[in-house]
């Protein structure tokens, strides 16, 4: 067994996937997609289901590694905001060289502000700088560096 894939749902999947690229060096892994068809209705439950996007190599892993698979569908609801304290998946983390750095490049590709940057001694393990924020479509990315 094996993790494979963490898929985001974006309003524009060109635009988050571009962002993922710019910020996090992520690899398009072809082909893009463009699925419809009954299979993909009783997989997801929804009628006449269609989704277009593509997967993304995440860095540090090579080309057979989990990937973050960036999706639109044709028709979508909205949703509330996610907040660090609510149930459920909230937010994706990258080990990164320069927290600093990093987080200044994803603002400056449209990322958001969601926290400071901390640094904290944690027992037994070690120091871990980080901080939380948000990708240009609201979903929380953890960026950290340990010591």
């Amino acid at each position: 067994m094996r993790y494979a894939h963490t898929n985001i749902i974006a309003r524009d999947w060109r635009e988050l996937a571009r962002f993922y690229i710019d910020v996090f060096d992520c690899k398009p892994k072809p082909p893009e997609r463009d699925l419809a068809g009954d299979w993909l209705d009783q997989a997801t439950s929804l009628k006449n289901a269609h989704l277009q996007g593509m997967h993304l190599i995440l860095p540090g892993y090579g080309d057979e590694g989990p990937t973050l698979e960036i999706f639109s569908y044709e028709k979508m609801d909205e949703r509330t905001s996610m907040l660090p304290n609510k149930p459920g998946y909230t937010h994706i983390a990258f080990e990164v060289a320069d927290v600093d750095e990093t987080f200044a490049k994803a603002l400056q590709h449209g990322g958001q502000k969601l926290g400071e940057i901390v640094k904290k001694e944690i027992a037994n393990v070690g120091v871990i700088k980080f901080t939380y924020f948000r990708d240009p479509e609201g979903n929380i990315i953890e960026i950290q560096s340990w010591e």
